[in-house]
């Protein structure tokens, strides 16, 4: 379940702060005026960003039709607190299409990759240029000594994407825009949250406000997704592979990680977290799967091979391998921290556990950077502000996605509506909705309203 919401690394915002009693101590950002442009109009483009507030370096790389891209890199204070202390460099992306063009900011809740990137939907939409912003923490993209607990936070990380928004701001002055999906989305929110004046408009995919309360409706949700026959079929490969098949399955996690001198080192169990990835698969199936594929989940007579290959393609069991775990700490230091999480889906398989509860966050977490404590009051402090004072921002949700099952809340209707905060829900979507899965109406509305905000409609 918890690894489930990682793949979305790899598909795809000054008025002032807004005080949080739980953000890092106020301070004023390091200097990133947003002034005439640096350099001429005439110095060739690379040139104009280099000189850019921040920008260390720039190179233009190979693009998708249409565009120039460049990679940029760009020094942040390790503390924003401390604008004058130390300094790491993060990665930042730029597709270019044209000055006179409106921006698209992405707040990449992961890494970005080493490639030039694709224009995200909005992009698309606004014919727009976009700058893609690396999340501190992931590498490459980390100070050389983190303190986890005061420089990982999701204020200092919206005061990054501030920064940037600041420094490519002398340069491309049209309108903003900013989005993500998924962490991604969540990050876009939070960004807004705290400096809602960088950016024009918000559109925030399948972002979940997954604030830690008594009131945690995902395992709720889970028993009611889908089908009963689809759900039952589930159950029962999640069954068979810790109950009577477990042996086989166990032994082929392990000998797949030792075939690539993999480790089992951050969890420190290897069943345990093989029990975990078994753990997940339901979750992932109902994220990223669509309701026709339920005819492929293994029935009782599918040989071993054909259910360790439906796991391949659904949730693979070696995850949480160190290797393929270690790239996505910062996330699950993220959500042990602030972010929440959900509860493991376990009620149909619980008697089957050798770890329960082990499906969380903190079984992800090395042992010499967990959090002293989670900060319970900064979800909650995102969501009041979401319901009540966010202007010009929509959340797109899928309505088989799990994530969905605590969405951020515009507030009351008629006060929602001034703010231009709306909410849709696509019916039988994933995790990978988009806006042109909306009904033709709905569709229209929303891209007429970005065209608006964007200043091209």
């Amino acid at each position: 379940m918890l690894r489930a919401f990682l793949t979305l690394v790899l598909s795809v915002t000054v008025l002032g702060v807004v005080p949080s009693a739980t953000a890092v101590p106020a301070a004023v950002p390091a200097a990133v005026p947003a002034a005439a442009p640096v350099a001429t109009r005439a110095a060739p483009l690379v040139a104009q960003i280099r000189a850019l507030p921040g920008v260390v370096a720039a190179r233009e790389t190979g693009a998708p039709s249409g565009y120039r891209s460049f990679r940029i890199r760009f020094r942040q204070p390790v503390d924003h607190a401390r604008p004058r202390g130390a300094s790491f460099v993060q990665r930042v992306t730029l597709l270019h299409r044209g000055t006179d063009r409106p921006m698209v900011l992405v707040t990449a809740g992961y890494g970005i990759g080493s490639g030039p990137g694709e224009p995200a939907e909005v992009t698309d939409l606004l014919d727009a240029n976009q700058v893609t912003v690396e999340h501190r923490f992931f590498a490459p993209s980390r100070p050389a000594h983190p303190r986890w607990r005061q420089q990982l936070t999701i204020r200092q990380a919206a005061t990054d994407h501030h920064r940037v928004v600041r420094s490519l701001k002398r340069l491309y002055p049209r309108r903003w825009v900013s989005t993500g999906a998924s962490k991604s989305g969540m990050a876009a929110t939070y960004h807004r949250r705290f400096f809602p004046g960088d950016v024009d408009a918000t559109v925030a995919y399948v972002a979940p406000n997954d604030v830690v309360d008594d009131r945690d409706v995902y395992n709720r949700f889970l028993e009611r997704v889908g089908t009963a026959a689809c759900r039952d079929a589930l159950v029962a490969v999640q069954r068979r592979v810790l109950g009577p098949d477990r042996a086989w399955f166990l032994e082929r996690t392990r000998q797949e990680v030792r075939d690539r001198d993999g480790t089992w080192s951050i969890v420190g169990d290897s069943e345990k977290a093989w029990e975990a990835a078994v753990v997940d698969v339901y979750f992932a199936f109902w994220q990223y799967r669509s309701a026709s594929e339920c005819r492929d989940v293994p029935g009782p007579s599918a040989t071993r091979p054909v259910v360790w290959r439906w796991f391949e393609e659904v949730g693979p069991l070696d995850f949480y391998a160190d290797q393929e775990l270690r790239p996505y700490v910062p996330y699950y230091y993220q959500a042990v921290a602030q972010l929440g999480a959900p509860e493991p889906y376990e009620a149909p398989i619980a008697d089957l556990l050798r770890y329960p509860g082990a499906d969380v966050p903190g079984t992800f977490v090395p042992a010499g950077i967990q959090p002293v404590a989670h900060d319970a009051a900064a979800m909650p402090d995102v969501g009041r502000w979401v319901q009540n004072r966010s202007r010009r921002i929509v959340f797109l949700y899928g309505g088989n996605d799990p994530w969905s099952a605590e969405p951020f809340t515009c507030g009351a209707a008629t006060a929602a509506k001034e703010r231009g905060c709306s909410r849709y829900v696509v019916a039988g979507a994933n995790h990978g909705v988009r806006i042109g899965d909306l009904p033709a109406r709905q569709r229209r509305t929303v891209t007429r309203r970005l065209e608006r905000w964007a200043g091209v409609g």
